[in-house]
């Protein structure tokens, strides 16, 4: 049974550090919603020499597109987006200090050499799950690129959200760890 963590943004390196590959663990602080165009737009400002609307420094980004808010809620559904689109600008974002990502779906080994290289870990949150999910979110304010529209960027205090760390910072997969560990079990005969 792997072991469940309760972790508090800002996400140390001492913290990341001790995650493991298929650890359980729940987050609780400010983390932010950025996808594809969203990070497009930071890695554009990065090269120009410009500041990111944010300090990504031990800082989470969720890639997710969150859903309009229904009355008496803070937000609508807000499930993970497919890691791989932000696989090209990633390694950049690593680069400032960002110390964790949490989506759905394999990275990179361009993504997982830069979390090694800085510290980082990638969690997984549960896809399907997505209405479920918005009920640990306190509280969702823009910050940035609003006129992307769902893709703007997001700050949002998080209580208790469930992931999985899915690469930890030492580069050890789930992904690849489990498909493993399924091919080493041998089937039950009936």
């Amino acid at each position: 049974m792997a072991e469940q963590k309760a972790l508090t943004i800002p996400l140390t390196h001492d913290q990341v550090k001790d995650l493991r590959a298929g650890d359980l663990v729940t987050i609780t602080g400010t983390i932010y919603t950025a996808r594809d165009a969203a990070h497009k737009n930071m890695t554009e400002a990065l090269s120009a020499g410009e500041a990111l609307p944010m300090d990504v420094t031990d800082q989470v980004i969720y890639y997710a597109g969150p859903t309009p808010a229904k009355p008496g809620r803070v937000i609508g559904s807000c499930g993970p987006t497919t890691s791989g689109r932000m696989d090209a600008y990633s390694p950049a974002l690593l680069a400032e200090g960002l110390r964790g990502m949490i989506g759905k779906g394999p990275r990179s080994p361009e993504v997982i050499e830069a979390m090694k290289q800085h510290g980082a870990v990638y969690f997984a949150a549960v896809g399907g799950a997505a209405a479920v999910i918005s009920d640990s979110i306190n509280k969702v304010d823009v910050v940035a690129y609003e006129e992307l529209g769902p893709e703007a960027i997001r700050k949002m205090e998080v209580v208790d959200y469930p992931c999985v760390v899915a690469i930890d910072s030492l580069g050890n997969d789930l992904y690849k760890l489990g498909v493993e560990k399924y091919k080493q079990t041998e089937p039950t005969s009936s």
